[in-house]
């Protein structure tokens, strides 16, 4: 019985038998003679039904409380309060068998083994009469099926980085067609503190990249960027990525939002203050969206936070300066161009996305690595020793007045 039952019967005995502690009035000849009463009127129980109790229980009620004080009037469970009156017990040393040997074993798997192995038979037991059994011998055995979640906070800035996209307003455009747009987000962990924000009309990873490229020329590179397990974050091109800029890569278990909590109560915040504000007429393109966006994260990030005893994100950030490590324009240039393979073809030609380039002669018929911007303007052969060296469209025409230089294998009189 819930302790809260529990109470309100208890009242409904005290105000029963409050009369007699006050001191029995003049009107009743004797106790007996206001128990009969009592009982012959009846009491409103917590259920608001009128009750009929014998003059004997009313009679215990006011011994108990002679004996225990208010205690007394509270219900006494049963004696075989936690114990399965269904299940005997050798029903109860099986199920124990299969809790103590395979914690992780649910009530419904254990209930269809022992349906199957002939221990229970149909109609003898219900599965809710072992599941209760099952959740006593948890709490017996010290087993819980909750995941250990606790709430943390990293002691210094740029430690971890958490990266997650929400889908934003509809956005009507100046012809007049619908797009969904989508909103990609980088928040630091230890100051709240928004390092990287855009809005765009699909969410992939050229756009994640875009951010996490912005965020680390202005703010430097995180100890570890934190992810979800969307296709988006979890690739070949991240892991390089990371490696480049010196930054691990952290993956949320699947099906756990609460790893990336900070995120995603974020993006909820966003949502109430900014979209819920927005009257989406005025907007007809992503840049005139984009600087709504950008107006509310920098007033955001220099309100104060409630996490932060009073201090903004900006001023947390800032705090820890020597923090900050941030990487030359030349090393972001290169580091987040994108790397792939080919083989080069015997007349020096290579093909990326059904386009055709050329490289060096030298290049023929091996296999070759190749950085690339996302927009494809710049496409670089990674040589030994890590050199770039641009390649360039093919053009056939051109290539037809070139004189080809010839290979000599030794010098012959001339």
């Amino acid at each position: 019985m819930k302790q809260e039952k529990q109470q309100e019967i208890a009242l409904m005995r005290y105000r029963t038998i409050a009369p007699l502690i006050a001191g029995l009035d003049e009107n009743y000849p004797s106790k007996s003679a206001f128990y009969t009463e009592i009982s012959a009127k009846g009491i409103l129980g917590p259920d608001g039904k009128l009750h009929n109790y014998a003059p004997a229980t009313i009679e215990k009620w006011y011994l108990n409380y002679q004996k225990h004080g208010f205690d007394g009037f509270i219900p006494k469970g049963r004696s075989d309060a936690g114990m399965s009156r269904k299940l005997d017990d050798e029903l109860q040393e099986r199920i124990r068998y299969f809790k103590s040997n395979y914690p992780r074993m649910s009530a419904a798997v254990i209930y269809r083994q022992l349906k199957s192995d002939g221990s229970v038979i149909h109609g003898q037991v219900s599965e809710s009469t072992v599941c209760r059994f099952v959740n006593q011998l948890q709490n017996e055995l010290r087993q819980t099926p909750n995941k250990d979640m606790r709430r943390y906070e990293r002691p210094h800035i740029n430690e971890v980085w958490c990266g997650d996209s929400s889908v934003g307003p509809r956005l009507t455009d100046e012809s007049g067609k619908k797009h969904r747009v989508y909103i990609i987000a980088l928040i630091d962990d230890a100051s709240r503190f928004i390092t990287g924000i855009d809005v765009f009309y699909n969410d992939n990873f050229i756009n994640l990249l875009s951010v996490m490229k912005s965020a680390v020329a202005k703010y430097g590179r995180p100890k570890v960027f934190n992810f979800d397990n969307g296709k988006s974050y979890k690739n070949k091109q991240m892991e390089l990525l990371a490696a480049r800029i010196g930054s691990t890569l952290s993956y949320c278990q699947p099906y756990t939002p609460t790893g990336k909590a900070k995120i995603e109560r974020w993006f909820r915040t966003m949502k109430d203050q900014w979209m819920a504000s927005l009257d989406m007429r005025d907007f007809h393109s992503l840049d005139q969206l984009r600087g709504s966006l950008f107006a509310f994260v920098q007033q955001y990030n220099q309100s104060p936070h409630s996490s932060l005893h009073g201090m903004s994100p900006q001023d947390r950030f800032f705090k820890e300066p020597k923090q900050i490590r941030r990487l030359s324009d030349d090393d972001i240039a290169k580091d987040f161009l994108l790397e792939i393979e080919r083989r080069v073809s015997a007349d020096s030609v290579i093909v990326i996305d059904q386009i055709e380039y050329e490289v060096d002669y030298r290049f023929a018929r091996q296999r070759i690595r190749l950085r690339y911007s996302p927009d494809m303007k710049e496409i670089f052969i990674v040589e030994t020793g890590g050199a770039l060296t641009p390649i360039r469209l093919l053009n056939k025409t051109e290539n037809a007045e070139i004189k080809r230089e010839k290979v000599r294998l030794c010098k012959g009189d001339d």
